[in-house]
């Protein structure tokens, strides 16, 4: 059972806290994908921070060529667990099955955008960063030096870096300049076949 299943099974069983609560429909939609969001970027933060945790989000982490398809790159095990935490988090808001499905429109469109290697001229990178994560802001958060991966770990909205002072406005490089990928993990492109990927946790 997908999220959307899993909302609407908890719409019919009138769960979670904003079904408790009785709470507008339209705001109620609002603060779902907002605190779902706030749940991704927490999640993505402790698979940072924990060693096991990481060795799995560093499948995302090795790509050497930051494109659009690096925000499909995800080890099959972080995928049940994230999905695992949406689930539980979904359980304990109540959300409309509505704001669900805008949730993982919003966040697939995002992971794709911010991944993405293009430039944003002028002040429009400066302008949507106000509100969401751009190419040029999530960029910082592939690259290869240390205090950059552990900065900018927003996919959606920008404010939770910004709140949690997380946030790196530029990195010691220019964009075009970046090495990204992992320490140890400088030749991974030549092994990238779906067994490689799958078992590269299972490296120090």
């Amino acid at each position: 059972m997908g999220t959307l299943g899993v909302a609407l099974f908890v719409e019919e069983k009138s769960w979670g806290l904003f079904n408790h609560l009785k709470i507008n429909q339209f705001l109620a939609v609002i603060l779902s994908v907002i605190i779902l969001d706030l749940v991704i970027f927490l999640q993505h933060r402790v698979f940072h921070a924990i060693p096991m945790l990481w060795r799995l989000h560093r499948v995302h982490h090795t790509d050497l060529d930051y494109d659009l398809t690096t925000g499909f790159r995800f080890h099959l095990i972080e995928i049940l667990i994230s999905m695992f935490v949406k689930i539980i988090a979904i359980c304990f808001i109540g959300p409309p099955v509505i704001a669900i499905l805008i949730f993982e429109i919003v966040l697939n469109a995002m992971a794709m955008f911010n991944h993405g290697n293009i430039k944003l001229r002028g002040k429009l990178d400066t302008v949507l960063r106000m509100l969401i994560v751009t190419p040029d802001m999530h960029n910082i958060h592939h690259s290869i030096k240390n205090d950059e991966t552990n900065s900018n770990f927003g996919f959606n909205l920008s404010l939770w870096d910004k709140i949690f002072g997380t946030y790196r406005v530029k990195a010691k490089l220019k964009t075009e300049k970046i090495q990204f990928g992992v320490q140890g993990f400088e030749t991974e492109n030549k092994c990238m076949h779906l067994l490689t990927l799958l078992k590269q946790p299972s490296k120090k």
